[in-house]
């Protein structure tokens, strides 16, 4: 049998990192593990300075507002849920503020809702945002906005946020922290003979089988919605990781190699995501370029206006739309920064004057490369 070696954390530029709420928060006095926290801002320093993109996905919102407000042990009602994340939001936003800046490091708080990954519209825009804080070295810090989200339209965990996030974001490798050191055959602390698994090649029946139930009342997650989680981000061409996050400094620990579980995508990010552009979205317009596009898009630039020469049908922005060259031929699809209305009244103009035109700020592309497949690419 073959032994497949996991990754090195080394070998990636874009790493995001979950950490839980049973990890961030002492569960018996409901305040923050300021050391840990400390230790885990030194790990993330270490990768930012080598030039690596991190985005971190934090819980712990709900469970430092309901000390605060003092709120009893126990489940929450829907209210009272907003309210204490309403109240911890603003902390950890601080706490993580304070502790990478430490390390001359800016935090950027990022709040969403599943819509936010999933309308393409706000997908657009909550990747953009993402992506201008990591293009100035910042470090973004995302978290579910429990304010508003109702129990109909959340995610109700953070782990599959976090797979979202990731694959919104083409991050290379996902670090999800929990209490466990990865995946086991069976849930180790029920049974004895229990084998953990350092690396899962791909999320069969079998291994979502192995999966047990949720930890604790303040994390709504458990290995089941870790599995499931890898499952979203090896789908978008991400790594995803599975450690034990309890001790001091548990980034620089998975990259020396300490026992984890590595859950392997068969893709990579930029891949997956043009295969679901190319086959999984029904195009709403078409974008004809002329002879100067085609040589830019066929050479992996990104669509600009300027190269536009006519708007086809009706679209709105993060729509899917094909581009036609000048002889008739489809070149690719994409997704558009602009609706169709706007993309019309800036067809041929340079990124300098589509400021002075009278539509709504949007983007120097028409449709980035990121966001862009190209027939027979």
């Amino acid at each position: 049998m073959t032994v497949v070696r996991p990754p090195a954390l080394e070998d990636f530029r874009r790493v995001v990192v979950k950490v839980g709420s049973a990890l961030l928060v002492d569960r018996a006095r409901g305040r923050l593990r300021h050391a840990w926290l400390a230790a885990l801002a030194e790990d993330i320093a270490d990768l930012h300075g080598r030039g690596v993109d991190v985005v971190v996905v934090s819980s712990g919102a709900i469970a430092l507002g309901r000390t605060v407000l003092g709120l009893p042990p126990g489940a929450l009602r829907l209210e009272e849920s907003q309210a204490s994340a309403a109240v911890g939001q603003i902390a950890l936003a601080r706490y993580w503020t304070e502790a990478l800046g430490h390390h001359d490091i800016v935090a950027g708080q990022v709040l969403v809702t599943p819509k936010d990954t999933e309308e393409r519209r706000r997908y657009l825009n909550a990747r953009a945002t993402v992506q201008k804080l990591l293009e100035v070295r910042a470090v973004p810090v995302v978290n579910e906005n429990d304010t508003v989200a109702t129990a109909e339209i959340r995610y109700g965990d953070n782990d599959r946020l976090a797979a979202r996030v990731a694959t919104m974001i083409g991050a290379d490798v996902l670090v999800l922290f929990s209490d466990i050191d990865g995946l086991y055959t069976a849930p180790p602390h029920s049974d004895p003979q229990a084998r953990h698994l350092p690396v899962v090649e791909r999320v069969t029946p079998e291994i979502e089988a192995m999966a047990g139930g949720p930890a604790s009342e303040l994390s709504r997650g458990g290995m089941r919605t870790k599995v499931e989680a890898a499952k979203i981000a090896a789908g978008g061409g991400t790594h995803m990781v599975i450690a034990d996050g309890r001790g001091k400094n548990p980034l620089r620990v998975v990259r020396e190699g300490g026992r984890c579980t590595w859950f392997l995508s068969g893709s990579t990010p930029t891949a997956a995501r043009k295969t679901w552009i190319a086959g999984s979205l029904e195009a709403s317009g078409t974008v004809v370029v002329d002879a100067g596009a085609v040589r830019a898009l066929e050479g992996g630039a990104s669509l600009l206006p300027v190269g536009v020469t006519a708007i086809e049908g009706s679209f709105a922005k993060g729509d899917t739309v094909l581009i036609r060259g000048p002889e008739g031929r489809i070149l690719g699809r994409g997704l558009v920064a602009y609706d169709s209305a706007d993309a019309a009244a800036i067809i041929g103009r340079s990124s300098r004057e589509i400021a002075a035109a009278a539509v709504q700020a949007g983007r120097t592309e028409m449709i980035h490369r990121d966001d862009l497949a190209m027939i027979g690419n």
